[in-house]
């Protein structure tokens, strides 16, 4: 797993680099102090992982993912912040990335957010879902119209993977193949049209907190 650090924080940096250099399989590819230089560093490096600080000079995270993944949506972007506030979550997933972690998280539950996320198969972790439950309160003018072009099946998978739920857990809920979640994954996806798993989870906690209990 090819690594660059994005934080503006030599502290923070070199603690990670400490860190990880001594996991197998993990190689450190570049560091950054800034978003611009993060931007420039990911160019220059291809890493399959960028840890990513949000509050950075002269560019923010945010736009660094936003640039990032216009740019070359195929790295996955970690964000790793001291914020919990829904004004940086919610901008960060909806710019592309593809987990969100707090500084205070156990070193190994970092690395394994990593090793998901190199896989593909990272959903949104509970504390994020209840988090987003919790706060997603502004009014907002979603194109709710999207969930009816979703077959019953599909809404089924949608509202499992706001769950948090892998494939497999979701293909032993419903009781039908992990392949045909997998089918049904991509379907949704489109129909939705939302990046990823993880804006399709979004999606459907907004939509849950705003429709009638009648209307689930």
């Amino acid at each position: 797993m090819r690594v660059v650090i994005a934080d503006d924080h030599h502290i923070v940096r070199k603690g990670l680099v400490f860190f990880l250099q001594t996991q197998p399989h993990v190689e450190i590819v570049g560091e950054a102090s800034n978003g611009e230089e993060a931007l420039e560093v990911v160019r220059q490096t291809q890493p399959d992982i960028v840890l990513m600080d949000l509050s950075m000079p002269v560019m923010n995270g945010i736009e660094a993912t936003k640039q990032i993944m216009k740019e070359m949506p195929h790295i996955r972007i970690v964000i790793l912040t001291s914020y919990a506030d829904k004004d940086y979550v919610i901008p960060a997933i909806q710019a592309g990335a593809k987990a969100y972690e707090l500084k205070d998280v156990a070193p190994d539950k970092l690395l394994t957010t990593m090793i998901d996320v190199q896989k593909g198969t990272y959903q949104l972790d509970g504390h994020i879902t209840s988090f987003l439950v919790q706060h997603l309160t502004e009014p907002h003018e979603p194109k709710w119209e999207r969930m009816n072009e979703l077959t019953n099946r599909e809404r089924d998978v949608l509202f499992e993977i706001a769950k948090g739920k892998s494939n497999k857990e979701i293909a032993s809920s419903l009781f039908i193949s992990e392949k045909t979640v997998k089918t049904h994954v991509s379907h949704l996806l489109s129909k939705l049209e939302v990046a990823d798993r993880t804006q399709a989870a979004l999606y459907a906690v907004d939509y849950q907190k705003n429709q009638p209990k009648e209307l689930l």
